[in-house]
Formats: C-alpha cells, sequence, structure tokens
C-alpha cells in the first residue's frame, strides 16, 4: 500500500476548541466534516491522546473555526504544536467567544460552527465527534485554506497525532522546534529566524 495516495484527499485546516470548568483547551485539526444539512451535522475526529478530545468529551461541546491562507503561523504553531495540559493556548493568541463562551482565534478564521454533540464513536487511536451546529458565523472573507495548500504553500509539517501523520524520510539539518520547519544545511546562519512561525535561531534543534 502506498501512503502518500492519502494526500489525494482534499480536506481543510481547523482550529477546534472547548471549555470544561472555565478552561479552555483548543488544536489544530483537518478532520472537520460536514455530514448532514437538516440538522446541520459536523464531524471532528481527534487523538485520544490530545487534551482537547477529553474537554469535548466532558464538556458535550465544541467549536470549529475554518482557518483561512493568511491564517497568522504563530497560530498554527500553538494550536498544533503544543499541547492544552501546560500551555494556555487562547492566552497566547488573540480570541474570540462562540455563543456558548468557547473561544476561538480573532484573525485568520472565515467561518465558526458552535457545536452540541450528539454522537461520538471509538475509532481506536482517535474519537469522532458529531455535534449539531447551534451557531455560525462568517468570520472574514479571506480563502479557507486546504491542508495541501498548508503543506505545499505554508511549508508546514504534521504533528505526530494527527490522523494524517506519516513518518517522514530522516533528514539531516536544523529543524523549528516550534513549527517543525526544516533547514536542510549543515549549518544554520545566525541570524536565522524561522521562514514559518518567525521564532529565532535558538528554537532549531540539530537533526
Amino acid at each position: 500500500m502506498d501512503p502518500k495516495a492519502f494526500f489525494s484527499l482534499s480536506c481543510g485546516l481547523y482550529v477546534v476548541s472547548a471549555v470544561h470548568e472555565g478552561t479552555a483547551r483548543g488544536c489544530v485539526v483537518n478532520t472537520v466534516q460536514q455530514v448532514t444539512s437538516r440538522p446541520a451535522q459536523l464531524s471532528v475526529t481527534v487523538n485520544k491522546e490530545n487534551a482537547t478530545a477529553g474537554w469535548i468529551a466532558a464538556s458535550g461541546r465544541f467549536c470549529a473555526a475554518v482557518l483561512t491562507q493568511d491564517v497568522p503561523m504563530n497560530t498554527i504553531a500553538v494550536f498544533g504544536f503544543s499541547s492544552s495540559r501546560d500551555t494556555d493556548k487562547f492566552a497566547a493568541v488573540a480570541h474570540k467567544n462562540a455563543a456558548s463562551g468557547t473561544p476561538y482565534p480573532a484573525e485568520g478564521v472565515a467561518a465558526v460552527f458552535d457545536c452540541r454533540v450528539v454522537q461520538t464513536l471509538d475509532v481506536g487511536t482517535h474519537i469522532i465527534f458529531v455535534g449539531e451546529a447551534e451557531d455560525a458565523s462568517v468570520e472574514s472573507t479571506g480563502t479557507p485554506m486546504t491542508y495541501a495548500y498548508y503543506h505545499q504553500v505554508k511549508k508546514g509539517t504534521t504533528p505526530p497525532k494527527a490522523p494524517s501523520y506519516q513518518a517522514e524520510e530522516k533528514k539531516t539539518g536544523w529543524r523549528c522546534s516550534v513549527c517543525g520547519y526544516v533547514y536542510e544545511r549543515a549549518e544554520l546562519p545566525d541570524p536565522f529566524p524561522c521562514p514559518v512561525c518567525k521564532q529565532p535561531r535558538e528554537a532549531f534543534v540539530k537533526l
């Protein structure tokens, strides 16, 4: 089986968030889909080990924000490459609140769906949450970012807990510890801010 076949599947990029006991958690996913129109229902698939999955299950709600092509890469770095268990992600990123009080990023968002969980399905390493959209809003006219655009234009990488993660061939060079960008050279220039998330040279680790 050729795992690259899965790259042909079209999908977008989203921040999914939830609030439980006064604390908000969120993560980047590429697994939000509309499943019915009447009632309007969305599904999202989240890794069981991800802190956000536990918050969605406990609260019975989730908010899905559709990211645009011009979303700040810091938003993806914060929500995609750090854990809500030790990072207050919404303290690091400007945000708004949906009607339910669930926060979502304020910048680089095309639309937001505020959902109540109506079904869950355990699929092994991940959980599929099906939510009925109780509110939806258009946030901007920005072009929604596809997962292909994120990889090909933004040069983004995929965290290991993502459903679409595939181990990369071993590379030599330097990797940004924040967003995963790899600079494939023996020596790292000084100064050298990450071209993706703009973190300083000190954020790079040698491969």
